[in-house]
């Protein structure tokens, strides 16, 4: 399991929907680059996907504990 995952599970459930709402914004943030071409790293986009599927995962791992 990588670093971020592990930084992930150490957060409590506000800071994870926080890190959610934070990410949305940034992948909202790049597909309006894109659309406009002026997105350099566009791979950037795949990575932020990745995370926020993340983040959720982690935030529906902690609810099924509790």
């Amino acid at each position: 399991m990588n670093k971020y995952v592990e930084e992930l599970k150490a957060k409590s459930e506000a800071e994870l929907a926080e890190e959610l709402v934070t990410a949305k914004k940034e992948l909202f943030n790049l597909r309006f680059q894109n659309a406009t071409n002026q997105l350099d790293n566009t791979a950037r986009i795949k990575e932020v996907r990745r995370n926020i599927a993340r983040i959720q995962t982690v935030i529906t791992a902690k609810a099924k504990e509790a």
